[in-house]
């Protein structure tokens, strides 16, 4: 059997650093911890960096989700992939949400919430100041819940990236179907801003909705909506929240995207399904 050497406790405490093996040993640690620093540093600024120029298509046909959306806004089984109602071509996703499904809190005296939600890609996200076109068809079954309950069906979020102060902000535009009630908010504040409305019944049929976005917390801010081929939204002036230390938005700002079911808690589930789902930037100057 080999000699085993043994090691007085100080002396052994202190021998990784005194020894040329322990000093090898240690310079190994630090440039491994060096190297996964610096990737880690390079994912956060990269994962998060919107591509350089989006056009991305959806028509939901695989049997899985596709990877231009995350999944961490909806709990496993909560979107599907089904063929019995389609907008067009042989799929469409099927979004439903229960009781505590992806439950939050409330703060700030606010209701406490639950979702099932499809959020686009980081890599997707909106830059301010440029032009984006978005399309999908939301079918809302004729058996729909009509209940006064806050429901949120698409939402534009500003990206808050971490900071406190603006994690609990409204979006800057979103589509809401509270009490039979079709509606497309604006809020860049305190107050919130109903641009459209309608109580005709949506429900039993494919609505579709298109959007032309330009974000700014300046009056260079665009919006234009349009609901089963009818110019229903035309807004032009600031659509986003000021960028600065307090509100704690970056500047320029980023802006992300998600659809489906977002809703104060209720016991009754709810269902929704999407289909044909498009983003693209336009030109500058649109």
């Amino acid at each position: 059997m080999a000699a085993v050497t043994r090691y007085p406790l100080a002396e052994a405490r202190s021998l990784p650093s005194k020894t040329p093996v322990g000093r090898t040993i240690l310079a190994r640690s630090i440039v491994a911890g060096l190297v996964f620093l610096i990737a880690y540093v390079c994912y956060l600024k990269y994962a998060r960096t919107p591509v350089s120029h989006v056009d991305v298509y959806d028509a939901f046909e695989t049997r899985e989700l596709s990877a231009i959306w995350g999944t961490s806004r909806f709990v496993r089984g909560a979107v599907t992939m089904q063929s019995e109602f389609v907008r067009a071509g042989r799929g469409a996703a099927k979004v439903v949400v229960h009781s505590r499904d992806k439950f939050e809190a409330g703060i700030n005296g606010d209701k406490d919430s639950e979702r099932a939600e499809l959020e686009e890609a980081e890599t997707l996200l909106s830059k301010e100041n440029r032009t984006y076109e978005y399309s999908f068809s939301m079918l809302i079954p004729a058996d729909f819940p009509i209940v006064p309950t806050r429901l949120v069906i698409a939402q534009w979020k500003q990206d808050c990236d971490g900071h406190v102060n603006c994690s609990d902000d409204s979006p800057v535009v979103a589509v809401r179907y509270v009490s039979g009630v079709l509606q497309i908010t604006h809020q860049t504040g305190r107050h919130r801003t109903v641009l459209f409305e309608t109580d005709e019944n949506l429900r039993g049929k494919w609505n579709d909705f298109r959007f032309q976005i330009r974000f700014s917390p300046t009056e260079s801010g665009r919006l234009q909506g349009w609901l089963n081929g009818k110019l229903v939204v035309d807004y032009s002036g600031v659509n986003a929240y000021p960028e600065n230390a307090t509100t704690g938005y970056a500047n320029p700002s980023l802006f992300y995207f998600k659809m489906g079911l977002y809703r104060d808690v209720m016991a009754e589930p709810m269902t929704i399904y999407i289909d044909e789902y498009r983003k693209r930037q336009l030109p500058d100057g649109i």
